[in-house]
């Protein structure tokens, strides 16, 4: 599953991210003792938003909040995270 390597890439908190040349805020959240996750993306500046849970049962489970699957993989794939130093 490309997309839960990509979501792995971000860390829990807040964090920002590039993603077709624009800049994104990014919060990554775990519930239910790490079993349950939230992410967020909300463009900089911008409307556009990216919003799933993420359910670790024995095959990881995506459910995106009111937009297709394919837009929230497609974030996570090629979006790419800003790391500070």
């Amino acid at each position: 599953m490309e997309w839960l390597t990509a979501l792995n890439t971000y860390p829990h908190g807040y964090s920002e991210a590039w993603f077709d040349g624009r800049r994104y805020g990014v919060t990554r959240h775990r519930h239910v003792q790490g079993r349950a996750e939230t992410f967020y993306a909300e463009r900089l500046g911008g409307q556009d938003v990216i919003s799933c849970n993420v359910y670790h049962t024995h095959v990881p489970l995506l459910k995106p909040c009111e937009m297709s699957a394919e837009k929230v993989i497609d974030f996570l794939i090629r979006s790419r995270p800003i790391t500070t130093a």
